[in-house]
């Protein structure tokens, strides 16, 4: 069934991953609100008893056979992928999205999956699938920031975004942080993605909580922002201490063994027994504040600043703002980044949210 077809009363829809850290909270929170989805995942213990306890319908399965898993997905209007590291899961869930006519949606914030989403721009389109990754933290808040200011200032050159969050990592999020160290920094230039070394740059910001040292990351941005606003170099930067600044640098020496499998392997394989995620106690006591700077050839500039929930709530809510948006619209089919599918004010509407302010 196609998902342009389908009414908010009888869609039909699924969380992939939803046994995960961020998965079960989406979850939690969809059940809460009457949305119904379908909750699926590789470990069919997790997912039934999750399932269970939330009175919803479960599946188990991989994602190894491609036709197999389309199969999983037809009937579906929307996939919410949350099953990271992304580099593993988007691809072969997004072929089945788009042979099963299903919107895909996902929590990354991994460069190459939002390349990769932008890649089947033309298949998406002929298909009327949404393909829109990066419906949590990753990015929406700093999507959206980037959208207002290239209101702001149309004709910008240069784009830095940032954010000071200190909320903790999940698993999921730990595993993909561990890949990111292994592919070193990246930046726009030019309109191209091109690697550099990992704190690249470092500069003082104050992005909301005063002013911090801090140092260029490779985040989902340096995709999705070009894509928002066609700003051709950006850069995205968070707050760290001298000491963790070092370390990154350093880390620049050792990154040839940490691209090694079985590093990989090791190194997640102690995330999997160790990193939890944080309490929800824990992400109340903690806002995120988001930051952005344009410029333009002449070197005007303009400044934008908002305070955001804690990271992960903000992706419980965002990813449903962005599922519930589809559940009564019916875009045309493509790759979206979040700003473009909902609009620059789709951050200032979630809960926790304060004034988009720009200067």
């Amino acid at each position: 069934m196609s998902a342009q077809n389908d009414t908010p009363a009888t869609m039909r829809w699924m969380i992939y991953g939803a046994n995960g850290y961020t998965g079960e909270l989406i979850a939690r929170e969809a059940a809460r609100r009457e949305l119904a989805p379908v909750l699926a995942g590789r470990n069919r213990e997790s997912v039934e008893a999750l399932a269970r306890e939330l009175g919803l319908e479960a599946r188990a399965f991989g994602l190894e056979d491609a036709s197999a898993l389309a199969g999983q997905i037809q009937g579906h209007s929307l996939v919410l992928n949350c099953a990271g590291p992304f580099s593993a899961t988007a691809a072969p869930m997004i072929e089945a999205c788009l042979r099963a006519g299903a919107h895909y949606l996902d929590i990354t914030g991994e460069i190459a999956v939002f390349e990769l989403a932008q890649s089947l721009n033309g298949r998406a389109q002929q298909a009327g699938v949404v393909l829109c990754p990066g419906v949590g933290f990753d990015v929406i808040p700093t999507d959206c920031v980037a959208a207002a200011l290239k209101a702001a200032l149309p004709d910008a050159t240069h784009l830095a975004l940032g954010f000071d969050s200190r909320s903790g990592f999940s698993p999921g999020t730990a595993k993909t942080s561990v890949e990111g160290l292994a592919q070193g920094g990246k930046v726009r230039r030019d309109g191209r993605i091109i690697g550099v070394p990992l704190a690249y740059k470092v500069r003082r910001i104050d992005f909301g909580d005063g002013e911090k040292e801090a140092m260029t990351i490779p985040w989902g941005d340096v995709s999705t922002a070009y894509h928002t606003t066609g700003i051709p170099n950006i850069e995205v930067f968070i707050p760290g201490s001298p000491g963790m600044i070092a370390n990154a640098k350093r880390a620049n020496h050792i990154r040839p063994l940490l691209g090694i499998s079985w590093v990989q392997k090791l190194i997640k394989a102690r995330i999997a027994r160790t990193v939890k995620g944080p309490s929800e106690e824990k992400r109340a006591q903690m806002p995120t504040f988001v930051w952005g700077e344009a410029v333009n050839a002449r070197g005007e500039s303009r400044t934008a600043r908002i305070r955001t929930a804690n990271g992960y709530s903000l992706t419980i809510t965002g990813s449903l703002a962005v599922v519930e948006y589809l559940m009564k619209h019916q875009p045309a089919g493509g790759a979206y980044t979040p700003a473009r599918l909902v609009g620059a004010d789709l951050v200032t509407n979630l809960p926790e949210s304060g004034p988009l302010q720009i200067v």
